[in-house]
């Protein structure tokens, strides 16, 4: 299982900084630039949890500080997305399911802003200050709005993969048991399984009927 983690994760990180740098980032939208590496941390945190989310999120950060066009230290935004696989992990929904879209949208528009601050906060400690020239709120605004649309279209489809990359054959034959555990609860307090149970049945209802028709034939005689 950890194996499969492990893979879909990688290949879903390496394809996600591929597609940003080659076309996200050539959109030329005004402000931010859609951030798809943060959502598929966000879906992968959302099923693995908060360590699993910051170990994806520092792997996948260290590689978008070293693919070029990276004008940045290494390890900023590594550090990051660390953080915000981190929390997002603390805030996954229970088995890893959504049953509503209303959290995991606010989770996103709150990891775009905290993502965006947080590297201007990181920036502004090792004395760069491009966010300054471009406009702090500008950027905010941007990147939570194109986050928030694109959002859709990509964590409820990273969140299945993940869980499909769970289903392992051990987990699999676990939960085909499952089926005879339940049968086994259904049947507790009386001593017979489930098939013992519908062959009696079957066997009463042949006795209801044999019981009608003698009815009727000594109605008919008298």
């Amino acid at each position: 299982m950890r194996f499969n983690r492990m893979l879909l994760s990688t290949t879903l990180v390496v394809v996600a900084l591929v597609i940003q740098v080659s076309v996200l980032a050539r959109l030329q939208l005004p402000g931010a630039v859609p951030d798809l590496l943060l959502l598929v941390v966000l879906g992968l945190a959302f099923v693995y949890g908060h360590m699993a989310g910051a170990f994806i999120g520092f792997g996948a950060g260290l590689l978008a500080d070293l693919a070029p066009p990276a004008d940045h230290a290494a390890g900023r935004y590594a550090l990051v997305l660390c953080v915000i696989g981190y929390l997002a992990g603390l805030v996954r929904p229970d088995n890893g399911q959504l049953k509503s879209a209303t959290g995991p949208m606010l989770v996103v528009v709150a990891a775009a802003i905290g993502s965006t601050l947080l590297y201007a906060g990181v920036g502004a400690l090792v004395g760069d200050t491009a966010a300054r020239h471009v406009g702090l709120g500008s950027l905010l605004f941007t990147a939570a709005v194109y986050d928030l649309l694109l959002a859709p279209f990509t964590v409820p489809l990273i969140m299945a993969l993940a869980r499909r990359a769970e289903n392992d054959p051990l987990s699999e034959s676990q939960s085909s048991g499952g089926g005879d555990i339940a049968s086994r609860w259904l049947s507790s307090g009386t001593g017979l399984r489930i098939g013992t149970q519908r062959g009696g049945l079957r066997v009463k209802a042949a006795r209801t009927r044999a019981a009608r028709a003698g009815r009727i034939k000594g109605v008919k005689r008298l």
